[in-house]
């Protein structure tokens, strides 16, 4: 018998383990389609690393025989097959009632959508101290790209879109099952030291989830609010299970769209608040944050050249493009998005904290807690020494503005170019030279009202 087993509430265990056997040959599929994927694009050596991780974490399967098709054929037999996986609508008619995780009894369900450097970490606390009544999650996302990190940068993360969706569904609706098949090493009866930055999750380090300390066992992300072992996730599901409303942060997601079915989950009430900033900013953070990832940009900003076919440059405006059309269809309001989706700048948060965080509340239906509103007090206004790389505690008016000092012109110029229309929807202001760039009397952010 496993701790699930004997969990207190054992009819929902129960039922989540017959969703997760009806979930395993979804999977099956999309490990196969992932793993022939990288064999046709990716080197022999890269295979390997993909397919050991893959084995690991499934049954065996019937291999793919490539030698009967052409690789045309195969790639396209591949898309078909990913297509149906990730565009399949979820049949909910044969899933039972789960109770207390139905949206009637009033739990909200909250996703911070965001890219890296738009300042979602900061964003994500304003949920994270909302007090006892919040479980919030910090990028548990990052175990499934980690994992399948090859095949995610192979198809730019589209092909991710559908498993991303269901490991999201599952922590909203406490089931950590799903997320558990991509934690490496894999966790023993539901127990693991090795959960991505769990100390950024109030939720995981409350007294009632803090398992007694294992000798020599290392926890990089150790909780800072007390002294805990390994994290049980069998007390992180409990838990989970007795607050009245979940918020997750994630920048993995790439495309709105893929989470169609889990917004029309009806066990779920759902919230999506999409978070940007102005592209240029975002570059110019990244190669502070990721520097060894971003070293062809700096020779360029050198060079005072940017070549518009080179790689960097296609990846940066898949990235804007990615972005762009999530909000379209955000801002469009399709029927299963209606009134459930929220568009916000940084900049504006920058500027105006405490207003962007009660409009944010009124968004969810969730009242804005005295916690959330001392942390904000607390840590929009702060000194430099506290405002490191990925610090939360940010002098917030400030910060919006410094990346203007940061780039160079010539790489402002680049963003705007291929990042254009992105810029456009948002209403971020074009820069004609290096003066207007490093003037802060002239603001580069038109004034917006989202629907």
């Amino acid at each position: 018998m496993t701790s699930y087993d004997r969990h207190p509430h054992k009819t929902l265990g129960i039922q989540l383990q017959r969703r997760d056997s009806r979930m395993k040959p979804k999977y099956a599929v999309a490990f196969i389609c992932i793993v022939a994927l990288v064999i046709i694009e990716k080197e022999s050596n890269i295979i390997s690393r993909v397919s050991d991780k893959l084995i690991q974490r499934q049954t065996p399967q019937t291999p793919v025989d490539h030698n009967n098709t052409t690789q045309n054929g195969s790639l396209s037999m591949l898309k078909r097959l990913l297509s149906k996986l990730i565009g399949r609508k979820e049949n909910y008619s044969n899933f039972p009632d789960l109770g207390t995780n139905s949206y009637r009894g009033g739990r909200k369900h909250i996703l911070l959508l965001a890219t890296t450097r738009t300042g979602s970490s900061f964003v994500g606390e304003f949920f994270n101290h909302h007090g006892e009544n919040m479980f919030y999650l910090f990028e548990p996302l990052w175990h499934v790209e980690r994992m399948l990190t090859t095949a995610a940068e192979a198809n730019n993360g589209t092909v991710l879109g559908g498993i991303y969706r269901d490991v999201l569904q599952g922590l909203f609706l406490c089931d950590f099952s799903l997320l558990e098949k991509f934690i490496s090493p894999p966790p023993q009866d539901h127990v693991t030291p090795a959960l991505f930055r769990r100390e950024s999750s109030l939720s995981l380090c409350e007294e009632h989830v803090c398992s007694p300390v294992i000798k020599d066992v290392f926890e990089r992300y150790h909780c800072k609010t007390r002294r805990c072992g390994p994290l049980n996730l069998t007390l992180a599901s409990k838990s989970c299970l007795s607050k009245p409303h979940h918020a997750i942060k994630t920048v993995r997601v790439r495309q709105l769209e893929t989470l169609q079915t889990l917004m029309e989950d009806p066990r779920l009430d759902m919230r999506v608040i999409q978070l940007v900033r102005d592209p240029r900013a975002i570059l110019a953070s990244r190669m502070v944050a990721f520097s060894s990832k971003y070293q062809t940009w700096k020779a360029w900003a050198q060079d005072g050249q940017v070549p518009e076919d080179d790689e960097e440059v296609k990846r940066l405006k898949g990235n804007c493009d990615n972005i762009r059309m999530s909000a379209e269809v955000g801002l469009s309001q399709p029927q299963w998005l209606k009134s459930r989706y929220m568009l916000v700048r940084y900049e504006d948060i920058a500027r105006y904290p405490m207003q962007k965080a009660e409009e944010m509340y009124r968004f969810t239906g969730i009242p804005f807690s005295p916690q959330a509103r001392e942390w904000i007090l607390r840590n929009t206004q702060t000194t430099q020494e506290a405002s490191g790389i990925y610090s939360t505690q940010k002098n917030s008016s400030e910060q919006a503005e410094k990346w203007r000092f940061r780039i160079p012109f010539t790489l402002a110029q680049a963003v705007q170019r291929v990042c254009g229309p992105t810029m456009e929807l948002f209403g971020y202001r074009f820069v004609d030279d290096e003066k207007t760039l490093t003037n802060k009397s002239i603001s580069l952010l038109e004034d917006r009202v989202f629907p």
